[in-house]
């Protein structure tokens, strides 16, 4: 069987890994354990982690709510009934225009079918998402992060978590993955927790309340 994050081996999470880590010691101490920012699976939230890419969680979560106010039932056959006029209007760019379509397109085709990560390792449930055009690893690993709640993801790029460790470990600048990879290995098997505490860090350090899910960009 597969482990998912509660609350309950999040918490206990937290505390073995600052047990292990001094940065994430003094997270802690600070601010206790951080939320588990659980998001909906399926292809709504897909929708959504794709108009977060390279933007800030503001410019992303306004993109969205027009989405839904314009279609209250967000399926994939009601998404490509909207005219690509009305979603740039809504404020995807033309790239995540085809890239949502494409998801879509995939989900009622059969190509992609997400109910069949949950059986799935990490490495194979990347993957399969990975083959439509669009989710890249990021993508993979926020779902595999925030909607199965995967206990032991590191999601590649993602600027407020390279931020936060930057800022804790006292570096000039940002690790490279390769990097990060290596200095968090003594998080395993819970680095999803180690990076929640990261984005909780990242969160207080600029003043900013613990929202449904954290800060994908520093902008």
């Amino acid at each position: 069987m597969i482990l998912q994050l509660d609350e309950t081996n999040l918490i206990r999470a937290s505390n073995y890994l600052a047990t292990r880590d001094e940065a994430l010691q003094k997270v802690l101490e600070h601010l206790g354990p951080p939320p588990l920012w659980a998001r909906p699976t399926g292809f709504s939230t897909l929708i959504h982690i794709i108009l977060e890419q390279q933007v800030s969680l503001a410019s992303a979560n306004a993109a969205f709510h027009k989405l839904l106010r314009c279609c209250p039932s967000l399926t994939p056959e009601s998404f490509l009934a909207l005219s690509d006029e009305s979603l740039s209007t809504i404020g995807f760019s033309r790239q995540k225009i085809r890239y949502t379509r494409l998801l879509a397109e995939a989900l009622l085709s059969g190509t992609l079918q997400l109910d069949q990560l949950n059986v799935m390792d990490d490495e194979t449930a990347s993957a399969h998402l990975q083959r439509l055009k669009g989710i890249g690893a990021w993508t993979a690993d926020i779902y595999l992060m925030e909607c199965l709640l995967r206990p032991d993801i590191l999601p590649k790029g993602d600027i407020a978590l390279l931020e936060a460790f930057r800022d804790l470990k006292g570096l000039e600048k940002r690790p490279e993955h390769p990097q990060l990879i290596e200095a968090t290995a003594h998080w395993r098997p819970w680095r999803s927790v180690g990076v929640r505490m990261l984005w909780q860090h990242y969160l207080d350090a600029r003043g900013r309340p613990l929202i449904l899910h954290p800060p994908l960009t520093d902008s």
